[in-house]
């Protein structure tokens, strides 16, 4: 009876072991969004993206992406828009200094492609959200790339207004080695 629960223990704990998905660190990042404002697309991008990612194409399971941004290297080529920006009427960065996302899910499409539900959380709120992206690998190395759309105002950034638009579009690049 002890050798069985002992066999059993030693697959236990090999399957466990072979269970862990490929580990990337991230060498370089890019975030970027596009908004509608006053009739004319408004271009940023935030910067040092921080990521744990534990991903392996092949498997359905084990798969986990979290990832942050700090919310104070907003960067819309306008500086006096960027601090306005970082108040509290919009991403309110002295109190919700960070973006952040947790992967929940993901499923592969005939098309080779993923898509991943993350809640993302900005200004203390937390929604989830379907990002469709792309995995390609080569050499060790490896290259996230993904974009989805939310509305601001489900995370209270900003105000309804005619001049801006609700819609945001983002644009997540990440290149990473095992």
């Amino acid at each position: 009876m002890k050798k069985i629960l002992a066999i059993v223990i030693a697959v236990m704990i090999s399957l466990t072991g072979s269970a862990q998905n490929q580990v990337w660190k991230v060498t370089n990042s890019s975030v970027t969004f596009k908004i509608k404002n006053a009739g004319l697309t408004v271009d940023g991008s935030f910067k040092g993206l921080e990521a744990d990612i534990q991903f392996d194409p092949a498997k359905g399971f084990g798969n986990k992406i979290e990832a942050s941004v700090d919310v104070n290297t907003i960067n819309t080529s306008i500086n006096a828009r960027d601090n306005h920006l970082k108040k509290a009427e919009y991403f309110d960065a002295a109190k919700f200094p960070k973006i952040t996302m947790k992967s929940s899910s993901f499923s592969k499409s005939d098309d080779g492609k993923f898509k991943g539900f993350f809640s993302l959380s900005i200004k203390g709120t937390t929604k989830t959200v379907p990002v469709i992206f792309s995995f390609a690998e080569a050499g060790g190395k490896a290259t996230f790339s993904g974009t989805f759309k939310l509305n601001r105002l489900d995370y209270k950034v900003g105000e309804s207004s005619w001049v801006m638009s609700d819609e945001v579009n983002i644009t997540i690049v990440v290149e990473a080695v095992k």
